[in-house]
């Protein structure tokens, strides 16, 4: 990888990382574990529609590894895993068919799978099906979360490529 590359993607981690723990200092929107506004993933949709699969996951990686480590949250990490993982998966098999004009909605795939990943992984943690009531709650405001941090990056691409066609 040239390291103009490099530079670009650490400044991609970076810039994630930053509006992570600043997200992190703000109140919660409503008090159900799970529900935040997830800003950071306006770098990820970004990136997404920017970069090659490979580039967008050592981002993703490096972003969730180094947030769990800032934020002393350990646990949080295979959650984050598990839902960057379907979140990322969607998001790059979505790509290919939805154009520029529409990332937002790429964005909104990407939080319901990102909040069915963690779901998936709250059950296989806690061994059991407890936390399934809060599933509608996180689809609904991941919904919400997605559209707008989709906005956003699709709003970036906008300024980013000027004379795209798409």
């Amino acid at each position: 990888m040239k390291a103009h590359k490099m530079a670009e993607l650490a400044l991609l981690t970076a810039l994630a990382l930053i509006i992570f723990v600043v997200e992190l200092q703000l109140p919660d929107l409503i008090p159900i574990p799970g529900v935040k506004l997830g800003l950071a993933n306006i770098i990820t949709v970004y990136a997404v529609y920017r970069y090659k699969a490979g580039e967008v996951v050592l981002i993703v990686t490096a972003r969730i590894i180094l947030a769990a480590l800032f934020a002393s949250r350990i646990m949080a990490l295979l959650y984050s895993a598990a839902g960057a993982a379907m979140c990322l998966t969607g998001m790059l098999l979505i790509k290919k068919i939805i154009p520029y004009k529409y990332i937002w909605l790429s964005s909104v795939v990407g939080a319901v799978l990102h909040n069915t990943g963690q779901t998936i992984a709250a059950i296989a943690v806690l061994r059991s099906l407890a936390v399934i009531p809060y599933y509608p709650v996180l689809i609904i405001s991941g919904c919400i979360a997605g559209s707008f941090t989709g906005i956003c990056a699709q709003l970036l691409i906008k300024r980013k490529l000027p004379h795209s066609s798409n």
